[in-house]
Protein backbone atom coordinates (compact mmCIF):
# COMPACT_ATOMS: atom_id res chain seq x y z
CA UNK A 1 0.00 0.00 0.00
CA UNK A 2 1.39 3.40 -1.04
CA UNK A 3 1.87 6.23 1.38
CA UNK A 4 0.92 9.82 0.71
CA UNK A 5 3.56 11.76 -1.17
CA UNK A 6 3.92 15.51 -1.54
CA UNK A 7 3.90 15.21 -5.34
CA UNK A 8 0.30 13.97 -5.16
CA UNK A 9 -0.98 16.93 -3.18
CA UNK A 10 -2.98 19.62 -4.99
CA UNK A 11 -1.34 22.97 -5.72
CA UNK A 12 -2.86 24.93 -2.86
CA UNK A 13 -1.83 22.19 -0.38
CA UNK A 14 1.83 22.40 -1.42
CA UNK A 15 1.68 26.20 -1.26
CA UNK A 16 0.33 26.06 2.28
CA UNK A 17 3.11 23.72 3.41
CA UNK A 18 5.79 26.05 2.01
CA UNK A 19 4.36 29.12 3.75
CA UNK A 20 4.50 27.49 7.18
CA UNK A 21 0.77 27.00 7.60
CA UNK A 22 -0.30 24.38 10.11
CA UNK A 23 0.26 20.89 8.82
CA UNK A 24 -2.68 19.15 7.21
CA UNK A 25 -3.55 15.62 8.18
CA UNK A 26 -3.86 12.82 5.67
CA UNK A 27 -7.62 12.63 6.08
CA UNK A 28 -8.09 16.36 5.51
CA UNK A 29 -5.92 16.26 2.41
CA UNK A 30 -7.89 13.39 0.92
CA UNK A 31 -11.23 15.02 1.65
CA UNK A 32 -10.10 18.34 0.16
CA UNK A 33 -8.69 16.60 -2.93
CA UNK A 34 -11.93 14.73 -3.45
CA UNK A 35 -13.89 17.96 -3.14
CA UNK A 36 -11.75 19.83 -5.68
CA UNK A 37 -11.58 17.08 -8.24
CA UNK A 38 -15.12 15.73 -8.21
CA UNK A 39 -18.61 17.14 -8.64
CA UNK A 40 -20.01 14.70 -6.07
CA UNK A 41 -20.57 15.51 -2.42
CA UNK A 42 -17.51 15.67 -0.19
CA UNK A 43 -16.77 12.46 1.69
CA UNK A 44 -16.74 12.81 5.44
CA UNK A 45 -13.17 12.69 6.78
CA UNK A 46 -14.26 10.51 9.68
CA UNK A 47 -15.18 7.71 7.28
CA UNK A 48 -11.76 7.68 5.59
CA UNK A 49 -9.05 5.26 6.58
CA UNK A 50 -5.38 4.92 5.81
CA UNK A 51 -6.11 1.89 3.62
CA UNK A 52 -7.38 3.98 0.69
CA UNK A 53 -5.03 3.43 -2.30
CA UNK A 54 -3.59 6.53 -3.90
CA UNK A 55 -3.34 5.24 -7.49
CA UNK A 56 -4.92 8.15 -9.32
CA UNK A 57 -8.55 7.16 -8.73
CA UNK A 58 -9.67 10.70 -8.04
CA UNK A 59 -7.79 12.08 -11.03
CA UNK A 60 -9.57 9.73 -13.44
CA UNK A 61 -13.01 11.08 -12.41
CA UNK A 62 -11.96 14.71 -12.77
CA UNK A 63 -14.49 17.01 -14.41
CA UNK A 64 -12.14 19.94 -14.77
CA UNK A 65 -11.47 21.31 -18.26
CA UNK A 66 -8.85 19.35 -20.13
CA UNK A 67 -7.18 22.51 -21.45
CA UNK A 68 -6.43 25.68 -19.49
CA UNK A 69 -8.67 28.59 -20.60
CA UNK A 70 -5.63 30.81 -21.08
CA UNK A 71 -4.50 28.71 -24.06
CA UNK A 72 -7.50 29.91 -26.07
CA UNK A 73 -6.36 33.54 -26.10
CA UNK A 74 -2.74 32.61 -26.76
CA UNK A 75 -3.47 30.78 -30.03
CA UNK A 76 -2.87 32.80 -33.18
CA UNK A 77 -4.32 30.02 -35.34
CA UNK A 78 -7.60 30.14 -33.45
CA UNK A 79 -7.93 33.90 -33.79
CA UNK A 80 -7.06 33.70 -37.48
CA UNK A 81 -9.74 31.05 -38.07
CA UNK A 82 -12.33 33.18 -36.27
CA UNK A 83 -11.44 36.18 -38.43
CA UNK A 84 -11.16 34.16 -41.65
CA UNK A 85 -14.72 32.88 -41.30
CA UNK A 86 -16.00 36.38 -40.42
CA UNK A 87 -17.76 34.99 -37.38
CA UNK A 88 -19.74 37.43 -35.22
CA UNK A 89 -18.30 38.65 -31.94
CA UNK A 90 -21.02 36.83 -30.05
CA UNK A 91 -19.12 33.57 -30.64
CA UNK A 92 -16.18 33.40 -28.20
CA UNK A 93 -12.86 31.83 -29.05
CA UNK A 94 -13.48 29.13 -26.48
CA UNK A 95 -16.43 27.84 -28.52
CA UNK A 96 -14.32 27.64 -31.69
CA UNK A 97 -11.60 25.88 -29.70
CA UNK A 98 -14.15 23.36 -28.49
CA UNK A 99 -15.28 22.80 -32.10
CA UNK A 100 -11.73 21.63 -32.90
CA UNK A 101 -11.74 18.85 -30.27
CA UNK A 102 -13.41 15.56 -31.22
CA UNK A 103 -14.76 12.94 -28.79
CA UNK A 104 -11.98 10.58 -29.85
CA UNK A 105 -9.41 13.02 -28.43
CA UNK A 106 -11.22 14.05 -25.23
CA UNK A 107 -14.17 11.89 -24.16
CA UNK A 108 -15.55 14.44 -21.66
CA UNK A 109 -18.74 15.82 -23.19
CA UNK A 110 -18.16 19.33 -21.84
CA UNK A 111 -14.79 19.60 -23.62
CA UNK A 112 -15.45 18.10 -27.08
CA UNK A 113 -17.60 19.07 -30.04
CA UNK A 114 -20.07 16.16 -29.95
CA UNK A 115 -23.11 18.22 -28.94
CA UNK A 116 -22.30 21.13 -31.25
CA UNK A 117 -21.69 18.76 -34.16
CA UNK A 118 -25.02 16.98 -33.60
CA UNK A 119 -26.84 20.30 -33.59
CA UNK A 120 -24.99 21.65 -36.61
CA UNK A 121 -25.47 18.39 -38.56
CA UNK A 122 -29.23 18.66 -38.18
CA UNK A 123 -29.22 22.30 -39.29
CA UNK A 124 -27.02 21.62 -42.33
CA UNK A 125 -29.13 18.64 -43.43
CA UNK A 126 -32.32 20.67 -42.96
CA UNK A 127 -31.23 23.55 -45.20
CA UNK A 128 -29.68 21.28 -47.84
CA UNK A 129 -32.72 18.98 -48.02
CA UNK A 130 -35.26 21.79 -48.31
CA UNK A 131 -33.11 23.46 -50.96
CA UNK A 132 -32.87 20.27 -53.03
CA UNK A 133 -36.54 19.36 -52.72
CA UNK A 134 -37.79 22.84 -53.59
CA UNK A 135 -35.35 23.45 -56.46
CA UNK A 136 -35.49 19.95 -58.03
CA UNK A 137 -38.86 18.53 -56.92
CA UNK A 138 -38.69 15.52 -59.28
CA UNK A 139 -35.37 14.06 -58.17
CA UNK A 140 -35.48 10.30 -57.49
CA UNK A 141 -34.82 9.31 -53.90
CA UNK A 142 -31.48 7.70 -54.74
CA UNK A 143 -30.29 10.86 -56.50
CA UNK A 144 -31.57 12.97 -53.60
CA UNK A 145 -29.42 10.95 -51.20
CA UNK A 146 -26.35 11.40 -53.41
CA UNK A 147 -27.01 15.12 -53.83
CA UNK A 148 -27.26 15.48 -50.05
CA UNK A 149 -23.98 13.60 -49.73
CA UNK A 150 -22.37 15.89 -52.32
CA UNK A 151 -23.34 18.97 -50.32
CA UNK A 152 -23.21 17.78 -46.70
CA UNK A 153 -21.39 14.43 -46.73
CA UNK A 154 -18.32 13.74 -44.67
CA UNK A 155 -15.93 13.98 -47.59
CA UNK A 156 -17.53 17.21 -48.82
CA UNK A 157 -17.45 18.89 -45.41
CA UNK A 158 -13.88 17.69 -44.97
CA UNK A 159 -12.91 19.65 -48.08
CA UNK A 160 -14.76 22.69 -46.72
CA UNK A 161 -12.84 22.48 -43.44
CA UNK A 162 -9.51 22.14 -45.24
CA UNK A 163 -10.31 25.17 -47.38
CA UNK A 164 -10.92 27.08 -44.18
CA UNK A 165 -7.33 26.32 -43.24
CA UNK A 166 -8.06 23.75 -40.53
CA UNK A 167 -5.03 21.53 -39.82
CA UNK A 168 -4.89 18.45 -37.65
CA UNK A 169 -2.42 17.89 -34.84
CA UNK A 170 -0.19 14.84 -34.89
CA UNK A 171 -1.73 13.63 -31.62
CA UNK A 172 -4.09 15.18 -29.06
CA UNK A 173 -2.65 16.58 -25.85
CA UNK A 174 -2.52 19.53 -23.48
CA UNK A 175 0.51 20.99 -25.25
CA UNK A 176 -1.26 21.16 -28.65
CA UNK A 177 -2.15 24.56 -30.05
CA UNK A 178 -5.88 25.17 -29.58
CA UNK A 179 -6.15 26.22 -33.24
CA UNK A 180 -5.37 22.67 -34.44
CA UNK A 181 -7.88 19.87 -34.86
CA UNK A 182 -7.41 17.16 -32.23
CA UNK A 183 -8.54 13.65 -33.14
CA UNK A 184 -7.28 10.09 -33.15
CA UNK A 185 -8.55 6.83 -34.70
CA UNK A 186 -11.22 5.26 -32.53
CA UNK A 187 -13.27 2.24 -33.59
CA UNK A 188 -16.04 3.01 -31.08
CA UNK A 189 -16.55 6.79 -31.23
CA UNK A 190 -16.25 7.38 -34.98
CA UNK A 191 -18.90 4.93 -36.29
CA UNK A 192 -21.42 6.08 -33.66
CA UNK A 193 -21.38 9.74 -34.69
CA UNK A 194 -24.52 9.35 -36.84
CA UNK A 195 -27.94 7.88 -36.11
CA UNK A 196 -28.98 4.64 -37.82
CA UNK A 197 -30.50 1.28 -36.95
CA UNK A 198 -28.39 -1.86 -36.84
CA UNK A 199 -30.09 -4.14 -39.35
CA UNK A 200 -30.89 -7.71 -38.46
CA UNK A 201 -29.33 -8.76 -41.78
CA UNK A 202 -26.01 -7.03 -40.99
CA UNK A 203 -24.41 -10.32 -39.89
CA UNK A 204 -24.58 -11.55 -43.50
CA UNK A 205 -22.52 -8.63 -44.72
CA UNK A 206 -23.59 -6.99 -47.97
CA UNK A 207 -25.27 -10.13 -49.30
CA UNK A 208 -28.82 -8.90 -48.81
CA UNK A 209 -31.10 -6.55 -50.70
CA UNK A 210 -31.66 -3.06 -49.32
CA UNK A 211 -34.78 -1.46 -50.73
CA UNK A 212 -35.32 2.28 -50.92
CA UNK A 213 -38.11 2.16 -48.33
CA UNK A 214 -35.87 0.44 -45.78
CA UNK A 215 -33.10 2.95 -46.48
CA UNK A 216 -35.48 5.79 -45.64
CA UNK A 217 -36.69 4.17 -42.40
CA UNK A 218 -33.67 2.29 -41.03
CA UNK A 219 -30.53 3.98 -42.33
CA UNK A 220 -28.94 7.37 -41.66
CA UNK A 221 -29.62 10.71 -43.34
CA UNK A 222 -27.69 9.63 -46.45
CA UNK A 223 -29.36 6.23 -46.78
CA UNK A 224 -26.24 4.40 -45.61
CA UNK A 225 -26.42 1.44 -43.27
CA UNK A 226 -24.41 1.33 -40.06
CA UNK A 227 -20.90 0.02 -40.64
CA UNK A 228 -18.22 -0.61 -38.07
CA UNK A 229 -14.95 1.12 -38.83
CA UNK A 230 -11.53 -0.46 -38.40
CA UNK A 231 -7.90 0.64 -38.36
CA UNK A 232 -7.30 -0.28 -41.98
CA UNK A 233 -6.56 2.53 -44.43
CA UNK A 234 -10.18 3.02 -45.57
CA UNK A 235 -11.36 2.95 -41.96
CA UNK A 236 -8.84 5.57 -40.83
CA UNK A 237 -9.71 7.72 -43.85
CA UNK A 238 -13.39 7.64 -42.87
CA UNK A 239 -12.51 8.57 -39.29
CA UNK A 240 -10.40 11.49 -40.50
CA UNK A 241 -13.20 12.70 -42.77
CA UNK A 242 -15.63 12.47 -39.84
CA UNK A 243 -13.27 14.49 -37.64
CA UNK A 244 -12.86 17.31 -40.17
CA UNK A 245 -16.56 17.37 -41.03
CA UNK A 246 -17.42 17.67 -37.34
CA UNK A 247 -15.55 20.99 -37.28
CA UNK A 248 -17.86 22.46 -39.95
CA UNK A 249 -20.94 21.07 -38.24
CA UNK A 250 -19.79 22.39 -34.86
CA UNK A 251 -19.25 25.89 -36.23
CA UNK A 252 -22.78 25.86 -37.67
CA UNK A 253 -24.13 24.62 -34.34
CA UNK A 254 -22.23 27.37 -32.51
CA UNK A 255 -23.69 30.00 -34.85
CA UNK A 256 -27.18 28.69 -34.19
CA UNK A 257 -26.67 28.66 -30.43
CA UNK A 258 -24.97 32.06 -30.11
CA UNK A 259 -26.40 34.12 -32.99
CA UNK A 260 -29.69 32.52 -34.03
CA UNK A 261 -31.19 30.53 -36.89
CA UNK A 262 -30.95 33.28 -39.52
CA UNK A 263 -27.19 33.68 -39.10
CA UNK A 264 -26.69 29.92 -39.24
CA UNK A 265 -28.77 29.69 -42.44
CA UNK A 266 -26.78 32.47 -44.09
CA UNK A 267 -23.55 30.71 -43.16
CA UNK A 268 -24.78 27.41 -44.64
CA UNK A 269 -25.80 29.11 -47.88
CA UNK A 270 -22.44 30.87 -48.16
CA UNK A 271 -20.13 27.95 -47.40
CA UNK A 272 -22.09 24.81 -48.36
CA UNK A 273 -24.94 25.55 -50.76
CA UNK A 274 -22.82 27.95 -52.82
CA UNK A 275 -20.85 25.10 -54.37
CA UNK A 276 -21.73 23.84 -57.86
CA UNK A 277 -22.88 20.22 -58.05
CA UNK A 278 -23.51 18.51 -61.42
CA UNK A 279 -26.56 16.39 -60.67
CA UNK A 280 -26.74 15.10 -64.25
CA UNK A 281 -23.66 12.92 -63.70
CA UNK A 282 -25.33 11.09 -60.81
CA UNK A 283 -27.99 9.41 -62.96
CA UNK A 284 -27.49 5.81 -64.05
CA UNK A 285 -30.29 4.25 -66.09
CA UNK A 286 -30.47 0.52 -66.69
CA UNK A 287 -33.42 0.51 -69.11
CA UNK A 288 -33.86 4.11 -70.28
CA UNK A 289 -36.20 3.36 -73.19
CA UNK A 290 -38.52 1.29 -71.02
CA UNK A 291 -38.53 3.87 -68.21
CA UNK A 292 -39.28 6.67 -70.66
CA UNK A 293 -42.19 4.69 -72.13
CA UNK A 294 -43.61 4.04 -68.64
CA UNK A 295 -43.21 7.73 -67.75
CA UNK A 296 -45.12 8.83 -70.84
CA UNK A 297 -47.88 6.31 -70.10
CA UNK A 298 -48.15 7.52 -66.48
CA UNK A 299 -48.35 11.19 -67.45
CA UNK A 300 -50.79 10.58 -70.31
CA UNK A 301 -48.35 11.51 -73.08
CA UNK A 302 -48.16 9.80 -76.40
CA UNK A 303 -45.77 6.88 -76.68
CA UNK A 304 -42.18 8.04 -77.35
CA UNK A 305 -40.77 7.47 -80.81
CA UNK A 306 -37.17 7.76 -82.01
CA UNK A 307 -36.41 9.72 -85.18
CA UNK A 308 -33.10 10.07 -86.95
CA UNK A 309 -32.16 13.74 -87.00
CA UNK A 310 -28.86 13.57 -88.88
CA UNK A 311 -25.90 11.33 -89.50
CA UNK A 312 -22.38 11.41 -90.84
CA UNK A 313 -19.88 8.75 -91.89
CA UNK A 314 -22.29 5.83 -91.94
CA UNK A 315 -19.82 3.72 -93.93
CA UNK A 316 -16.69 5.00 -92.17
CA UNK A 317 -14.93 3.70 -89.06
CA UNK A 318 -16.36 6.48 -86.86
CA UNK A 319 -20.00 7.09 -87.77
CA UNK A 320 -22.09 9.56 -85.77
CA UNK A 321 -25.86 9.36 -85.53
CA UNK A 322 -28.08 11.99 -83.92
CA UNK A 323 -31.45 10.66 -82.77
CA UNK A 324 -34.35 12.60 -81.26
CA UNK A 325 -37.09 11.23 -79.01
CA UNK A 326 -40.57 12.61 -79.74
CA UNK A 327 -43.90 12.30 -77.99
CA UNK A 328 -46.30 13.32 -80.69
CA UNK A 329 -44.96 16.59 -82.04
CA UNK A 330 -43.04 17.50 -78.88
CA UNK A 331 -39.35 16.72 -78.72
CA UNK A 332 -38.35 15.18 -75.40
CA UNK A 333 -34.63 14.67 -75.87
CA UNK A 334 -31.74 14.23 -78.27
CA UNK A 335 -28.61 12.09 -78.24
CA UNK A 336 -25.63 11.17 -80.39
CA UNK A 337 -23.87 7.82 -80.69
CA UNK A 338 -21.79 5.56 -82.86
CA UNK A 339 -24.84 3.47 -83.75
CA UNK A 340 -28.58 4.02 -83.99
CA UNK A 341 -29.24 1.96 -80.87
CA UNK A 342 -26.67 3.83 -78.78
CA UNK A 343 -27.98 7.18 -79.98
CA UNK A 344 -31.54 6.13 -79.12
CA UNK A 345 -30.51 5.12 -75.58
CA UNK A 346 -28.59 8.36 -75.06
CA UNK A 347 -31.59 10.36 -76.28
CA UNK A 348 -33.86 8.48 -73.85
CA UNK A 349 -31.45 9.20 -70.99
CA UNK A 350 -31.36 12.90 -71.83
CA UNK A 351 -35.17 12.98 -71.96
CA UNK A 352 -35.38 11.36 -68.52
CA UNK A 353 -32.79 13.76 -67.10
CA UNK A 354 -34.73 16.71 -68.48
CA UNK A 355 -37.84 15.41 -66.69
CA UNK A 356 -36.23 14.57 -63.34
CA UNK A 357 -34.09 17.72 -63.22
CA UNK A 358 -36.99 20.09 -63.75
CA UNK A 359 -36.53 23.24 -61.68
CA UNK A 360 -38.82 26.24 -61.19
CA UNK A 361 -35.76 28.51 -61.10
CA UNK A 362 -32.68 29.43 -59.15
CA UNK A 363 -34.40 31.73 -56.67
CA UNK A 364 -36.80 29.30 -55.05
CA UNK A 365 -38.45 29.80 -51.70
CA UNK A 366 -37.89 27.26 -48.97
CA UNK A 367 -39.96 26.68 -45.81
CA UNK A 368 -37.34 28.27 -43.55
CA UNK A 369 -37.88 31.60 -45.38
CA UNK A 370 -41.12 31.96 -43.44
CA UNK A 371 -39.07 32.73 -40.32
CA UNK A 372 -38.34 36.18 -41.71
CA UNK A 373 -40.45 38.93 -40.11
CA UNK A 374 -41.50 40.40 -43.48
CA UNK A 375 -42.04 37.07 -45.26
CA UNK A 376 -44.73 36.87 -47.93
CA UNK A 377 -47.53 34.29 -47.65
CA UNK A 378 -46.28 30.79 -48.31
CA UNK A 379 -47.02 29.18 -51.64
CA UNK A 380 -46.50 25.45 -51.67
CA UNK A 381 -43.92 24.24 -54.25
CA UNK A 382 -44.53 21.59 -56.86
CA UNK A 383 -44.52 18.09 -55.36
CA UNK A 384 -43.93 15.22 -57.78
CA UNK A 385 -45.29 11.73 -57.25
CA UNK A 386 -41.83 10.17 -57.65
CA UNK A 387 -39.72 8.19 -60.06
CA UNK A 388 -41.16 5.57 -62.39
CA UNK A 389 -38.89 2.57 -61.68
Amino acid sequence: MKRLRVSQWSGHMRLASRQGVASVTRRQALSTSARCQSTTATIDAANLTDDIPLDGTFAQDSSLPSHPPAQVHDSAKLAALHARLALPKSIPLSTIARALVTPSAIPEHHANNASLAALGRSIVNLHVIEYLVCKWPRLPMAILYEALRAFAGRESLEQVARRWGVDAAAAPGLEVDRGLLQWQPDEVVSPNSRWAYVRAEAERGNHYRRGMSSRVVLDDAFGDSYQEADRSEPGVARMQAAAFSSVVESVVGALYAHSGADVAKTFVKSHILSREIDLGRMFQFQLPTRELAMLCAREGFEAPRARLESETGRRSRTPVFIVGIYSGEEKLGEGAGASLDVARRVASMNALKAWYMYSPGNKVRVPSDMNQPDAKPWKAPHIDIGEVI
